[in-house]
């Protein structure tokens, strides 16, 4: 449910209003706003209606969420949610591009991503030290020593770190190295593991389980932000299909829809969508036109001696021909992107 309430409301009305909620055993979501201020109760409305807010002098309106997922919806907030990073935005008009190779392989591997990537203007640098894999005999990341590579690189370079989180136990590990927290398509219905990132305090990169439909997407992310944290950027990673012609099925069809069904910020993974490079450059432009807020592509310095994934990776002269090439469909979809250049 949402109760808006007008500018002139005063701390100790507001307070009242979430002091109630909270004794009925709902969870309030305190969003103040310059002219409004919408206070969500999160859980069963019906106890509600034994307060009648309505009557307070404060409320402007409640309104029932009809939609089964609440915070993350639409009717909860109009507006789009805009994170941000150390002054770098992710949502509303600003495009994000986070780049960078699937796995840290070794600390001169990762630098030099990290630095070319740079001199391109990339400030969002992916690397994954934690890889799960559908092989137990696949190269599955260099772990806590991957994770000392990230931080040492981003202090190095100053650019902002994503890094996939797996497990609740490496949760205070992976806040102290990283930026992002990743949550991949295996993880999504992890709810333990999301309910922890929930109740921190660093942005979040949702990826859609490759199985799941958009209401269990948006779902999993009502997970992180009913625990206090609204910092949740979606990711369409693409889906499995019975297509065998590529790894994935990317769902452009997700990205216009869930951007009409929640306020939070919508990116595309083209790379895992497709899983060959060839496509990546074509699919980078259809989710532009779509009306993505970003993309997330896999680049490495050398992606044939790359330890993962090397067929969907591009090499930096290609992903930099891609930033030219995306320069007039981002001018076309009204997108911001300052920080690339050719």
């Amino acid at each position: 449910m949402i109760i808006v309430v007008g500018k002139e409301a005063s701390k100790k009305q507001i307070d009242y209003i979430i002091g109630k909620i909270s004794e009925l055993g709902l969870k309030p979501l305190y969003l103040p706003g310059t002219e409004k201020t919408v206070i969500g109760a999160i859980g069963d409305e019906r106890v509600l209606s034994q307060l009648n807010l309505e009557s307070l002098s404060c409320v402007e309106k409640v309104v029932p969420i009809l939609k089964p997922y609440r915070a993350v919806s639409r009717e909860f907030r109009k507006q789009d949610t805009i994170v941000e990073v150390k002054g770098h935005k992710i949502g509303g008009s600003h495009f994000a591009m986070i780049a960078g190779p699937c796995s840290i392989e070794s600390q001169a591997q990762f630098r030099e991503a990290a630095t070319r990537l740079k001199t391109l203007g990339i400030s969002f640098v992916r690397g994954g030290a934690f890889k799960p894999r559908t092989s137990p005999y696949s190269f599955t990341g260099l772990e806590g020593e991957g994770l000392q590579i990230l931080k040492e690189v981003k202090e190095e370079t100053g650019q902002i770190m994503v890094t996939e989180l797996m497990d609740t136990r490496d949760f205070d590990a992976v806040c102290a190295h990283t930026d992002i927290i990743q949550i991949g398509a295996r993880n999504m219905q992890n709810f333990k593991l999301l309910k922890q990132v929930g109740q921190g305090n660093l942005p979040v990169l949702l990826k859609r389980g490759y199985a799941a439909t958009i209401e269990e997407f948006l779902l999993a992310a009502e997970y992180i932000v009913s625990e206090g944290n609204p910092n949740v950027i979606l990711c369409e990673r693409g889906i499995r299909t019975f297509e065998t012609a590529y790894r994935n099925t990317l769902d452009i069809n997700a990205i216009p829809l869930l951007k009409q069904l929640t306020h939070l910020p919508v990116i595309a993974d083209p790379s895992h969508g497709c899983g060959k490079r060839s496509l990546i450059s074509p699919l980078t432009k259809a989710i532009v036109a779509a009306g993505a807020d970003g993309a997330m592509i896999e680049v490495h310095p050398s992606p044939e001696t790359a330890l993962s994934d090397g067929d969907q990776q591009l090499n930096i002269e290609d992903f930099a021909q891609l930033l030219v090439e995306l320069r007039p469909y981002l001018k076309l979809a009204g997108k911001e992107f300052p920080e690339a250049r050719p």
